[in-house]
C-alpha cells in the first residue's frame, strides 16, 4: 500500500515543478515540514527556525504554498499505516537520486533485515536493556532514517516499546536528508537527536531533538544515568558502602555525544 502513498505525494510535489525546480521544493518542503514539527515542542529553538521557516515560503506564491500540508497530510496517513521509509521512496521516485546529485538511499527491506540481524532474539536485547531500561543507538550516516525506522520496527516486533527503551542520536551531513529523518522520526514518535554535521571530523552545525525526546525528558534521564555512573565508579573504589545522593535534574551535567566511526549502527 506505501506505493499508492508514494504515487501520491509525487503527484502533489509534481505541482510545484512547473513554477519551480523540483529538487529545490523537495528540499524546501523538507525544511519547513521538519521546522513545524520541531516548533511544536523544541521550544529553545522556536524563534531561529521560525524565521528560517519564514525566508522559504517567502519564495513561493500560495498555490505552491497549498500543496505543502497536502503533502504533510500524506505522509502522515502513509505512516500510520505503515511504518517505513516513505520520503526516501519519494526520493527516488523524483528521480532526485541520479548520479548527479549522486545519493542513493539504502532500499528499506535491507534496512529490515540489518535491523534484525542487530536486534537478534528478544532476549537478546532485553540483557542489553537490563539496569536502564532502555538502549542506545548511534547512526553516523543515517540518510532519511530507513535504518531506524526498521530498527524501530524491529524492537516493536521483539516485544518491546521502542518509544520507551529505545534512544537514537542520528548524524549526516546533509541537511536536507536530515530534515527527511527528522519528519519520520518526530512523526513515528522516536525519541531522537539528530546531528547535522560530519562524523568523521565531529563537526557539528546543527542540532534537531524529536517530539518524543523532548516530551519524554531524554535529557534528563541522561544527566541523571551519567551522575549514577559517577557514583558507581565512587563506590567501586572503596571498601565501604557508598549511599546514591539525591539526584536534582536542573543540577546535572549536559549530555555529551559519542560517535562510534563505523559507518553502521550501533546499540549500547
Amino acid at each position: 500500500m506505501s506505493s499508492s502513498y508514494v504515487a501520491t505525494i509525487v503527484k502533489l510535489f509534481e505541482k510545484c515543478r512547473y513554477k519551480h525546480d523540483l529538487y529545490t521544493v523537495f528540499s524546501d518542503w523538507c525544511q519547513c515540514a521538519a521546522i513545524s514539527l520541531s516548533n511544536a515542542a523544541d521550544l529553545p529553538k522556536r524563534d531561529e527556525r521560525e524565521s528560517q521557516y519564514l525566508e522559504v515560503v517567502r519564495r513561493y506564491d500560495p498555490a505552491t504554498l497549498k500543496v505543502f500540508p497536502e503533502i504533510l497530510g500524506a505522509v502522515v496517513k502513509a505512516l500510520e499505516e505503515k511504518p517505513t521509509d516513505i520520503l526516501g521512496q519519494v526520493f527516488h521516485a523524483l528521480e532526485l537520486h541520479n548520479t548527479a546529485r549522486g545519493q542513493f538511499f539504502t532500499p528499506y527491506s535491507i534496512c529490515e533485515m540489518m535491523a534484525k540481524i542487530n536486534i537478534g532474539s528478544g532476549d537478546d536485547i532485553a540483557a542489553v536493556m537490563k539496569g536502564r531500561g532502555y538502549i542506545r543507538a548511534q547512526e553516523p550516516a543515517c540518510g532519511s532514517g530507513a535504518m531506524v525506522i526498521a530498527l524501530a520496527e524491529a524492537m516493536k516486533d521483539a516485544g518491546h516499546n521502542y518509544h520507551q527503551c529505545l534512544h537514537v542520536t542520528a548524524i549526516d551531513i546533509d541537511r536536507r536528508a536530515v530534515h527527511m529523518a527528522y519528519i519520520q522520526f518526530a512523526l513515528l514518535h522516536i525519541p531522537a537527536v539528530i546531528l547535522e554535521g560530519n562524523t568523521l571530523s565531529l563537526e557539528f552545525r546543527d542540532e534537531w531533538k524529536t517530539p518524543a525526546h523532548v516530551l519524554d525528558q531524554w535529557d534528563a534521564k541522561f544527566r541523571l544515568w551519567d551522575q549514577i555512573d559517577r557514583v558507581k565508579e565512587r563506590c567501586s573504589s572503596v571498601s565501604a558502602p557508598v549511599s546514591l545522593p539525591s539526584v536534582k535534574t536542573n543540577d546535572l551535567p549536559t549530555q555529551d555525544y559519542t560517535i562510534e566511526k563505523t559507518g553502521q549502527i550501533r546499540l549500547f
